[in-house]
C-alpha cells in the first residue's frame, strides 16, 4: 500500500510538472526576417551573421488556460528578465471650461530597481519632474493610470505626491497638491478614497490604498491591474485643484514601485546576438512578479562564422604550409634546373677550351717549332749567302718567342690550370725561365698555395702577364745581379713581390713609361693595385696586390 501511494505521489507530481511546462508555448521563431523551424523541446540552430532573432510566445495551444502575467530572457545574452507593459503618472491641462488641451506623461516600465514582489520590503524609488503649463490652460490635475498597453497588468505604487508651483525669483515652492493618506479612518483602507479623489477607468475597482512595509503604517497609491482588458485609474478631483496660469513652472516629486508586465501571447525581436549557445526562457508570474512554475524553454544556438572556427585556421595554416612547401620545392627545383645548366654550359666551355688548347699545342705549336727548326739549320749551308743565313737566325729567334707566346697562350687557356696552385708552378717556371738567359740570380720564395681556390682563365692570364712585364723592365733596365720574387695568400688577398738589387731611379723625377703605366692599368682593371717602390741606388720593389674571389666550378 505504501509502494502503491509514494508511486501515485511520483506520477502526480510528474504529471503536474509536465502539465504545468505544456502550458506555455513558444509558437515562432524568426531568423533574419525569415521563419526557423524548430522542435518543441528541442534545439534551434542558426546560422553565423544573425542579424536578428525574433519569438513569439504564449499560452499553449487548445490548453484553454490564460497565464496571469509572462516574463522571459534570453540567457547568455539577457542580464535580467525582460518584463514589458507600462503604466503612467500624468498631469493633465485644461482650459477656463475644463476641456483637455494638454497632458504630460511619466512612464513607469517593467520593474524598478529594488523590487522583490512584495509590499513589506521593496524599495520606493525618488523621482522628480519639472514641467511648464502650456498656453490656454488654467485647470489641472493628477492622475496614475494602468491605461498604457491593454494588456498591461501588475502593480504601480505612487507614493507621497507633491505638486508645486516654483517661485519665478527662487522663492518657497507654492504647494498646490500634497494627498494626506495616513488619516483614512480604520485598518480596511484599500478601498477608501481619500478626499479631493476619485476613482476612475474601466474597471476602478483596481485602484487601492496600499500600505506600506511590515507593520504598514505608511499608505500610498496603487494600481493593482489584474485584467488585460481592462484599466484603472486613480484622478485628483479638477474642482479641488488650485487654478495655473500659462508658463508656469510646476515641480512633481513622488515616491514610486512597481512591477508589470503582459498577459497573453507576446513577442520581442533580439538584434545581433553573437555565436553561442543561449536558452530562451518564458515563464509566468503572478500579479507582483512572484513566478509559479509554469515556464517553457527553447536552446538557441547560433553557430560561429566559418572564418572563426579554430579548424578553419588550422586548415588555412595547413593550406599556407603546403603551399609555402610546394612553392620552395618548385623555387629549388628551379634553381637547381638552372644550376645544371649552367653546370652544362660551363663544362661545354672548359671542353671547348680545352679542345683549343690541344689544337694550339698539336698543331699550331708543332708547325711553329718545325719553322723554327728549319730556320735554325739553314745558316749551316755555306750555299747560302750572308744575308741569308742572318734572316734566317732572326725568323729562327722569332720562331722560339712564338712557341713561348704559344705556350703561354695553351696554359692561359687549359682550364685545368684555373687554380692558385697551378698559377704559382707557372710564375716558379716562367721566372726561370726569363732570369736564365740574362744571367741574373733568381730566388723564388712561394708557399704550398690552395688547389681549391679556382680562378678565371682571365684573372690567371693578368697575372702572369704582370709578373712578366715586371721581370721584363728588370732585365731590361735595372742593371741588377739577383731578383726576388714572393708570393702569399692570406684571407684572399693575392700579393706577389718583385724585388731587385738594381740601380734603381727616382720616382720623383722619373718619366713613367708605357711598361709602368700597362702594368698599373693591367692590375687596376682587375680590381687590384701595384705599388712602386724605387730609390736610386738601393733596387726597385714591385708590390702586386689582387683580391681573389673564387670562382665556383662545380
Amino acid at each position: 500500500m505504501l509502494v502503491f501511494w509514494i508511486s501515485f505521489a511520483s506520477t502526480k507530481e510528474a504529471w503536474s510538472a509536465n502539465q504545468q511546462t505544456n502550458l506555455l508555448e513558444i509558437h515562432l521563431v524568426t531568423a533574419n526576417g525569415k521563419i526557423a523551424p524548430f522542435h518543441a523541446g528541442g534545439e534551434l540552430r542558426v546560422g553565423p551573421n544573425l542579424q536578428n532573432i525574433g519569438f513569439i510566445f504564449g499560452t499553449a495551444t487548445n490548453s484553454g488556460w490564460m497565464p496571469v502575467r509572462l516574463r522571459f530572457m534570453l540567457k547568455g545574452y539577457d542580464t535580467a528578465w525582460h518584463n514589458s507593459g507600462e503604466m503612467d503618472m500624468v498631469i493633465r491641462f485644461y482650459d477656463e471650461k475644463k476641456k483637455l488641451i494638454d497632458r504630460k506623461v511619466f512612464k513607469a516600465e517593467g520593474e524598478s530597481a529594488g523590487w522583490t514582489g512584495s509590499l513589506k520590503d521593496s524599495a520606493l524609488i525618488y523621482r522628480r519632474e519639472t514641467l511648464i503649463v502650456p498656453p490656454g490652460a488654467s485647470n489641472w490635475n493628477a492622475v496614475i493610470s494602468s491605461a498604457g498597453p491593454p494588456e498591461t497588468v501588475g502593480i504601480y505604487v505612487v507614493d507621497n505626491l507633491i505638486v508645486s508651483r516654483l517661485s519665478p525669483t527662487n522663492g518657497s515652492p507654492d504647494i498646490l497638491l500634497q494627498p494626506i493618506l495616513e488619516g483614512l479612518p480604520g485598518d480596511d483602507f484599500a478601498d477608501q478614497t481619500p478626499e479631493g479623489w476619485v476613482r476612475d477607468g474601466i474597471q476602478p475597482s483596481m485602484a487601492k490604498i496600499v500600505g506600506l512595509g511590515e507593520a504598514p503604517k505608511k499608505r500610498a497609491f496603487a494600481i493593482i491591474d489584474d485584467d488585460p482588458h481592462g484599466h484603472a485609474e486613480w484622478r485628483s478631483r479638477i474642482e479641488n485643484m488650485p487654478n495655473v496660469a500659462p508658463a508656469d513652472r510646476l515641480l512633481v516629486e513622488w515616491n514610486e514601485m512597481f512591477s508589470m508586465g503582459e498577459g497573453g501571447d507576446a513577442h520581442f525581436i533580439y538584434q545581433k546576438v553573437p555565436p553561442g549557445v543561449y536558452q530562451f526562457c518564458v515563464e509566468e508570474v503572478d500579479i507582483f512578479g512572484v513566478p509559479t512554475g509554469v515556464k517553457t524553454s527553447l536552446e538557441v544556438r547560433v553557430r560561429v562564422p566559418l572564418w572563426q572556427t579554430p579548424w578553419f585556421w588550422v586548415a588555412v595554416a595547413a593550406t599556407l604550409i603546403s603551399a609555402s612547401a610546394v612553392g620552395i620545392r618548385y623555387v629549388a627545383s628551379k634553381k637547381m634546373r638552372r644550376e645544371v645548366l649552367r653546370f652544362k654550359q660551363l663544362r661545354a666551355l672548359e671542353q671547348e677550351r680545352l679542345r683549343i688548347a690541344r689544337d694550339i699545342h698539336d698543331d699550331l705549336g708543332a708547325r711553329v717549332t718545325q719553322i723554327s727548326m728549319l730556320s735554325a739549320m739553314a745558316p749551316e749551308n755555306s750555299g747560302f749567302p750572308q744575308n741569308a743565313r742572318e734572316d734566317f737566325d732572326r725568323i729562327s729567334s722569332m720562331s722560339r718567342d712564338l712557341i713561348t707566346a704559344l705556350y703561354e697562350t695553351v696554359w692561359a687557356v687549359n682550364p685545368e690550370n684555373d687554380s692558385l696552385y697551378a698559377v704559382g708552378n707557372y710564375l716558379r717556371q716562367m721566372t726561370g725561365q726569363l732570369c736564365e738567359p740574362a744571367q741574373l740570380r733568381c730566388r723564388f720564395h712561394i708557399p704550398t698555395l690552395p688547389r681549391d681556390v679556382q680562378i678565371s682563365s682571365q684573372t690567371r692570364h693578368n697575372i702572369i702577364m704582370a709578373v712578366k712585364e715586371s721581370v721584363h723592365n728588370v732585365i731590361k733596365h735595372a742593371n741588377a745581379s739577383e731578383l726576388n720574387v714572393h708570393v702569399t695568400f692570406a684571407r684572399k688577398l693575392l700579393t706577389i713581390s718583385i724585388q731587385d738589387d738594381g740601380r734603381g731611379f727616382n720616382l720623383a723625377s722619373h718619366l713613367p713609361g708605357n711598361g709602368l703605366a700597362n702594368l698599373k692599368r693591367r692590375m687596376e682593371d682587375m680590381g687590384g693595385s701595384c705599388i712602386i717602390e724605387s730609390r736610386h741606388g738601393h733596387g726597385t720593389s714591385i708590390n702586386l696586390c689582387l683580391k681573389v674571389e673564387e670562382v665556383n666550378n662545380s
